[in-house]
């Protein structure tokens, strides 16, 4: 064979392995092809579908809160929202982003920093908690809420200068305020949901909330959260490779939240926060006779409670806010404000979280731990003008000199010696050892039986416990505090430090641990530092009213679905017995009863009916260093509990006594000396038992109005 041929047939052979080894690639391909296509074809085509159909969450109207006639604290309204589809703004060049970033910033009046903070998804790189987006990346962002008609109306008419904008109707939360109600602290409002609640929530399998939800922070709004919110729906919209929307792929309806009824009663409602506010403006222009400075009276609470059932029929606090200063969310100056010490920290609802020395109102619990640990009605002590204890004179305050006296008249006159006197005998017989925390003490024992020093599990979140200064408190404090103390007066004294701090750290560091005879005196009398809530005072009086009942106090009366079917009754709680005897009771009760007939509060109630409506009440001046006296009337009937107070307002009666009278006046129907519950303000002058009736065309009749033809009230944009 040649040279020639043995080449040629090489080369065959060459191409024979590589038309083989193309056959094999082919053949390869075609298998793989078959089994993408038809093997495995249905799988990767829903794979496929399911890659380019996205949801967005539709947001659930949320439920409304009334009042317990049925008419509406908050509702929902339609407010204009400004947003911008980031799938839209992608496509743009940076230059053209900036020029409608900045565009949409100048119509709507928000900052551009902010509409571009607003742009940034939560979690990613420049993203700013409780601004940047947490929803879903295929829906439009938020960038400004409740605007102007005329804001939204330029966008939708001029979308050649908003390309990427939309201007579209969402529900904000709206405060009708009937009676001129303001009830903020007990509402509460809403914010945005944070990043960890939605991680707690998607572990939980919550799906009721998202990234894009608003959630309760304050108030009934947050305590009753899950059933306001409702469940939100879903809009599937189809989007390309690049994520470009293409159009809807079906939807599921929200489900609307529920309703909430409560024990408020917004006709007294609003008489409280006007009597409040009233009584500090007044007390404002007025001279302390003590300081010679006019009251400070820089905040007050009052609290209307029903005696036999713990619900809340009122509760107002000063200062307060406009609780729609959080739709459409708040600035940063409003936002501090509502912090600020200087504005009197109007986010702090004095009701349930303020605290104060109980001055006199403390009383009748100290008589109670009396009258059941060796003391009885029969008792006769010295109500003097003052009482010594060591090189110190206790005085009293708004009583002058009575004599040999009972509880029942100490209490009418409010005479602090003769309580001064309890107290130090106490602590003589079974606390003389200043460091002894265990030492007994019946008064200490008896307040905390009526529920003083814990919290009383109201509805509300955040609530104070208040506090009671006993010996193992002392000792706390003192542990908590020495390394302070003892900081200061063990360095030389400086320009610095006044001779009073310097001289107080030193007494403090040597012997701050001591329960000392006029701990014990002025615990008597509710003074030093003893603490309490308002709501506390109110419960405490409730026991008093109710035989011995301390009830949980109840703002939320039952919760109501969006078709008007009742699904859960919130019932009062009970949270215990105070324990007394019945005759101890009805002792304490009779003296009260002379507190408003012919002690304290006797010169405000002139004329008023007491043979018909039974108000017994105690009045309170409480003592607190570096300030003015808290006032306080805490008072009651067989239906009602009423308890007011101002910080730095002067006497108990002086300040408070007008406005008590006028809230039972409204209470019971009273005009003058008579009594008519026609015209009280809450029908029948008690509480109505049943609950609204929800009708089918969305309206709230009365408790008792069924008839369907009456007129009642619409919960707005339901």
């Amino acid at each position: 064979m040649s040279a020639a041929e043995a080449a040629s047939r090489r080369s065959r052979l060459r191409l024979v392995v590589v038309q083989a080894l193309v056959f094999s690639l082919f053949a390869t391909l075609f298998v793989r092809l078959y089994y993408l296509q038809v093997v495995s074809g249905e799988q990767y085509t829903a794979q496929a579908a399911n890659q380019s159909v996205r949801d967005i969450v539709v947001q659930p109207q949320r439920g409304l809160i009334v009042d317990d006639m049925g008419r509406p604290l908050v509702t929902n309204r339609t407010a204009w929202v400004v947003s911008i589809d980031r799938s839209m703004l992608d496509k743009m060049t940076e230059p053209q982003q900036a020029k409608l970033v900045e565009r949409v910033a100048q119509v709507t009046g928000v900052r551009v920093g902010m509409v571009r903070k607003r742009l940034v998804t939560c979690g990613e790189e420049g993203s700013v908690t409780g601004v940047c987006w947490n929803g879903s990346p295929y829906q439009p962002v938020p960038v400004a809420t409740d605007v102007d008609q005329a804001v939204a109306l330029r966008v939708l008419e001029q979308p050649e200068d908003f390309p990427a904008v939309l201007a579209e109707q969402q529900t904000v939360r709206n405060y009708p305020r009937p009676y001129g109600v303001n009830l903020a602290h007990v509402l509460g409002y809403l914010s945005p949901i944070t990043e960890d609640e939605l991680d707690a929530a998607e572990e939980d399998e919550d799906e009721s909330v998202n990234g894009a939800s608003s959630v309760g922070r304050a108030g009934v709004e947050k305590q009753y959260d899950a059933w306001l919110r409702g469940m939100p729906g879903y809009r599937s919209v189809a989007v390309d490779s690049m994520g470009r929307v293409l159009g809807d792929d079906g939807a599921v309806e929200a489900t609307p939240g529920a309703t909430l009824v409560t024990s408020i009663d917004a006709r007294v409602q609003g008489l409280v926060e006007q009597e409040l506010a009233g009584a500090i403006a007044k007390a404002r222009t007025e001279t302390d006779t003590v300081t010679g400075r006019k009251y400070e009276a820089d905040s007050g609470a009052v609290v209307v409670m029903e005696a036999k059932t713990g619900r809340l029929v009122a509760m107002a606090s000063q200062p307060t806010y406009d609780p729609g200063v959080w739709v459409g969310g708040i600035t940063k100056k409003q936002l501090a404000r509502l912090y600020s010490e200087a504005a009197g920290t109007p986010l702090l609802g004095r009701a349930t979280q303020g605290q104060f020395a109980p001055g006199s109102t403390w009383k009748p619990f100290m008589t109670a731990g009396a009258l059941t640990n060796g003391y009885s009605p029969d008792t006769r002590l010295a109500c003097s003008s003052g009482f010594q204890v060591g090189n110190r004179v206790f005085k009293n305050y708004e009583s002058g000199a009575y004599g040999s006296i009972g509880f029942d008249k100490a209490l009418e006159v409010s005479c602090n010696t003769f309580f001064y006197r309890i107290g130090y005998e106490y602590w003589r017989r079974f606390g003389s050892d200043v460091s002894d925390v265990k030492a007994k003490d019946p008064l200490v024992e008896e307040a905390k039986v009526f529920g003083f020093g814990s919290e009383t599990g109201v509805d509300l979140p955040g609530e104070a416990s208040g506090r009671i200064a006993d010996r193992k408190w002392k000792r706390a404090y003192y542990d908590s505090m020495k390394d302070y103390y003892c900081g200061i007066a063990e360095a030389p004294q400086d320009d610095k430090t006044s001779d009073f701090v310097y001289k107080f750290a030193r007494e403090f560091c040597i012997e701050g641990f001591a329960y000392r005879a006029g701990d014990a005196v002025n615990f008597a009398i509710g003074q030093g530092d003893t603490i309490v809530t308002p709501l506390q005072l109110a419960r405490a009086y409730g026991a008093l009213a109710n035989g011995g009942t301390l009830w949980e106090p109840r703002i939320g009366k039952a919760i109501v679905d969006p078709s008007g079917r009742t699904i859960k009754e919130i019932k009062p709680k009970k949270a215990g017995t105070v324990g007394l005897p019945k005759a101890v009771l009805s002792y304490i009760d009779t003296a009260l009863k002379g507190v408003s007939s012919r002690g304290t509060m006797a010169w405000k109630l002139p004329g008023f009916p007491l043979e018909q409506v039974d108000i017994r009440s105690k009045t309170g001046s409480a003592e607190v260093y570096g300030k003015q006296s808290t006032s306080w009337v805490a008072s009651y009937t067989d239906d009602y509990v009423v308890v007011m107070m101002v910080s730095q307002g002067g006497t108990g009666s002086g300040r408070n006594g007008d406005s008590i009278r006028r809230i039972y006046e409204a209470l019971y129907g009273v005009e003058g000396s008579t009594v008519d519950p026609r015209k009280a303000f809450i029908p029948g002058s008690r509480p109505p038992a049943d609950l609204p009736t929800f009708t089918a065309d969305g309206s709230i009749l009365p408790p008792g109005r069924r008839d369907s033809g009456a007129t009642g009230t619409k919960g707005e944009d339901r």
